[in-house]
């Protein structure tokens, strides 16, 4: 500030201290102002009963488990009804499917006697079982399901020749170890 201003205002203290302004002088400024608003209202801090919050995690277990047994279902669909394709073939792989069951049973018995042989016989049959399941995932998509239904069909039954002469295998082991065993009692 200048220095004549600052010294006016010293000099005039006194005065200024003295003049105050009329009592009407406010409300007339009031009259010019706009409406004052009622203060907002201060929002509550919501909170959730427990009722609530059950209703909603009841609701959202019945929703995913009415989604599950849609995917369920749709998964069971996915599947190819091999007698719509051919049914000599549906018929042949039921066969084959069953015989391959049976033959695998039989072998599951040496695996106690002889689990090296049983690990090697379990190698091929798992090789070809793979080469199986990937046909059955083709099968849904190819366009010509009939052909890779028989191409099923002949892998089932190349699976059901190994297995069978791996059981001959086992049956002449057994014969040779009976064999062997009888010419050993007879020398005794």
């Amino acid at each position: 500030m200048s220095k004549r201003l600052e010294d006016f205002i010293i000099a005039s203290r006194e005065e200024f201290d003295e003049i105050e302004p009329s009592a009407d002088l406010w409300s007339r400024i009031e009259k010019h102002l706009p409406p004052v608003a009622e203060e907002p209202k201060k929002r509550e801090a919501k909170t959730f009963s427990l009722w609530f919050v059950m209703r909603v995690a009841a609701t959202v277990v019945l929703v995913m488990g009415i989604a599950f047994v849609f995917y369920v279902r749709n998964e069971k669909k996915q599947g190819v009804d091999f007698a719509a394709i051919n049914p000599v073939y549906a018929k042949q792989h039921v066969q084959y499917a069953s015989l391959i069951q049976t033959q695998r049973s039989e072998l599951r018995s040496i695996a106690k006697s002889d689990p090296e042989l049983y690990k090697e016989f379990s190698a091929q049959i798992a090789q070809m079982d793979a080469t199986y399941k990937d046909l059955k995932n083709e099968l849904a998509t190819s366009p010509n399901q009939e052909r890779v239904l028989r191409a099923m069909i002949r892998n089932l039954q190349i699976q059901t020749q190994v297995l069978s002469q791996q059981l001959n295998v086992l049956e002449q082991m057994k014969e040779m170890k009976n064999g062997q065993d009888n010419e050993t009692t007879k020398s005794i």
